[in-house]
């Protein structure tokens, strides 16, 4: 069953991969997402490893709790979605069209 495998083949093959994965990572790292809510009146960006960056919140807001607590949700969800759907988008490019997400 295994005797057509070339063992030194895969392994360069393997090693290939992590580069990519260490280069993909270093490349996310690097890219910025900006979500605004609230009309621009809560602008959040976060880098592709999920971390935020910064965070401006318009002076009106800070008087109305409730309304900053849900313009701040929807833009940590909204971006945090965005970084996700971006690592996705290029570990299929990276992994050239095969589908590790998909259920069988």
């Amino acid at each position: 069953m295994f005797d057509n495998i070339n063992l030194g083949e895969m392994g360069k093959m393997l090693e290939q991969m992590q580069e990519q994965a260490k280069q993909l990572e270093n490349d996310l790292a690097e890219r910025t997402f900006t979500v605004k809510t609230g009309g621009g009146m809560v602008k959040l960006e976060m880098n592709g490893k999920g971390e935020v960056v910064d965070l401006e919140i318009d002076d009106s807001l800070l008087e109305d709790k409730s309304s900053l607590q849900i313009l701040l949700i929807a833009a940590i969800n909204d971006a945090v979605k965005m970084v996700e759907d971006n690592k996705k988008h290029s570990a299929m490019g990276m992994l050239g069209g095969i589908n590790p997400f998909a259920s069988k």
